[in-house]
């Protein structure tokens, strides 16, 4: 991964040999995800191009590529790969942090971000990442899956599988917030408080808001986030109430800007 034009020059060297950027030499699978369900879909939002990895062209592998402006109604078919520990925790194209365990790819000309969904061909399976990175940059292969995205997908033994990838519009509707219930260094007192905020949503008549688990290194240790969202904003005092009769009280509200964080 690169942030911003500066580093661009050095677009060859990604997913390819390694340099003294990345601590590891060679790419390795990140530990299994326990409950790979528990890991939420982004949801399709809004959001203003990014400032970094959005330049009108750029040149890899002695290839020019040109970024779209505008992705509404893109399609694309071909096969899909994945990225993972070499990479985890460094920077990705649009200047976030690329974490395996969250749902995101790269793309060599979609705009960043974008929101896009992953249908496998043979298995009719489907995802939907969030764009944020640059690459694969292989000819054969039209988009790379975060870890967790390749597992939703069942390709991350296999290494890759034909898709096909559909640009998604953020529906015009209020704005929308995530609940954080907390963030657990202990992921079975995350799974319990994941199933427990669920119950509390079922109560209140709130089935299709997810309550997931979005991990983050935080130095020596993981810290498990546990999150209800997207929820419209009209309705987060119904629910923050509903957590508060069950001693639930210790809550962040988080646009979808700081979930990025």
């Amino acid at each position: 991964m690169m942030r911003g034009l500066a580093v661009l020059v050095s677009l060859a060297l990604l997913h390819g040999c390694a340099t003294s950027r990345y601590q590891h030499e060679s790419d390795f699978t990140p530990a299994p995800i326990a409950d790979i369900k528990a890991i939420a879909e982004p949801v399709p939002v809004s959001e203003p191009r990014s400032s970094l990895g959005n330049p009108a062209r750029y040149r890899v592998l002695g290839k020019d590529y040109e970024v779209m402006t505008d992705a509404e109604g893109f399609t694309q078919e071909g096969i899909a790969s994945w990225y993972g520990m070499k990479f985890h925790g460094h920077d990705t194209s649009n200047g976030e942090t690329f974490d395996v365990y969250k749902m995101t790819a790269a793309h060599k000309t979609l705009p960043l971000p974008s929101y896009v969904r992953v249908t496998r061909k043979d298995t009719n399976q489907s995802v939907i990442v969030r764009v944020n990175d640059r690459g694969p940059f292989h000819e054969d292969r039209i988009i790379d899956l975060s870890y967790a995205a390749a597992v939703k997908l069942d390709i991350h033994n296999d290494g890759t599988a034909p898709v096909t990838i559909e640009v998604l519009k953020a529906p015009l509707s209020e704005a929308v917030l995530w609940i954080q219930a907390g963030a657990l260094s202990n992921s079975d007192s995350a799974e319990r408080l994941r199933q427990r905020l669920a119950d509390i949503s079922a109560k209140v008549g709130a089935g299709d808001w997810t309550v997931g688990i979005y991990p983050k290194d935080k130095g020596d240790i993981t810290l498990h986030r546990v999150r209800i969202g997207p929820v419209p904003e009209s309705e987060v005092p119904l629910l923050i109430e509903a957590l508060n009769n069950e001693g639930i009280t210790q809550l962040v509200l988080l646009s979808q800007h700081q979930l990025q964080r």
